[in-house]
């Protein structure tokens, strides 16, 4: 059992068994006693990727933080444990009074993925601390903007992980 802050997490491997419980083979070594829904809480996530890093983000970007479009919320879409990916959202939210476009939000993946405000590499490595230090985050990349909503747009986040 490891213990990362208060969240426990249990590394136990699924087998594939045969006649008599013998074990043919080991299919996949990543797996958690908690659900990632129960680790990935909106508490979590706020801490991974605090509110304020938006304003940041457009401080840094316009010089000020009012002229920003959208604020930026990390949210846990879903697991999959076949490809033992994590799935995350960039969820762009348009603020009141400003308007949330898709020519405005089409380049942030390339933007976002380099942007040291936003910083990824190291959201990342602070999610695989989460998981323990039997699993890593071995590699993650940004989707295409998808338009949910005119006032909600969201980047796609996959990480892949890998034992340790």
């Amino acid at each position: 059992m490891l213990r990362t802050g208060s969240i426990v997490v249990v590394v136990a491997c699924l087998f594939k068994k045969r006649r008599a419980d013998t074990v043919e083979q080991e299919e996949h070594c990543i797996g958690m006693m908690m659900q990632p829904e129960q680790i990935f809480t909106e508490k979590v996530l706020a801490d991974l990727f605090p509110p304020e890093r938006s304003n940041e983000f457009f401080d840094a970007l316009f010089g000020d933080a009012d002229e920003g479009a959208y604020d930026i919320a990390l949210r846990f879409a879903a697991y999959d444990r076949a490809t033992q990916t994590l799935q995350f959202n960039l969820d762009l939210h348009e603020r009141p009074g400003r308007c949330l476009v898709c020519n405005l939000t089409a380049g942030l993946p390339q933007v976002f993925s380099r942007h040291p405000i936003i910083n990824l590499n190291g959201l990342v490595t602070d999610i695989g601390r989460l998981l323990g230090d039997k699993v890593v985050c071995d590699q993650w990349q940004l989707g295409r903007t998808v338009q949910e909503e005119q006032s909600l747009h969201r980047i796609p986040l996959s990480i892949r992980l890998k034992n340790a």
